[in-house]
């Protein structure tokens, strides 16, 4: 098991958070009778905000494995996230 250091979690939490915030537009927007388009357009944003911060906690999980193996200087994790997010 991985244990995230707070250095990898603090921006996907931040990135959690503003998702949180679009959510709660798109609960707003429903409630309020907006068009259709633009639920969906903001639903489809929260959608990826999501999934990008799930696909940043699996690249960070994976240079932790990387790093306790190989132990290397540095590691590029948005280089690791940007390979990752081409599998998507």
């Amino acid at each position: 098991m991985v244990k995230l250091n707070e250095e990898s979690t603090e921006p996907i939490s931040k990135r959690l958070k503003r998702a949180q915030g679009q959510l709660g537009a798109v609960i707003r927007m429903l409630e309020e009778g907006q068009d259709c388009e633009s639920v969906v357009t903001q639903l489809s944003a929260v959608n990826k905000a999501i999934s990008r911060a799930g696909y940043a906690m699996i690249t960070a999980g994976l240079a932790e494995c990387y790093t306790a193996e190989t132990k290397p200087k540095e590691i590029d994790l948005k280089k690791l996230e940007k390979l990752f997010l081409s599998f998507a």
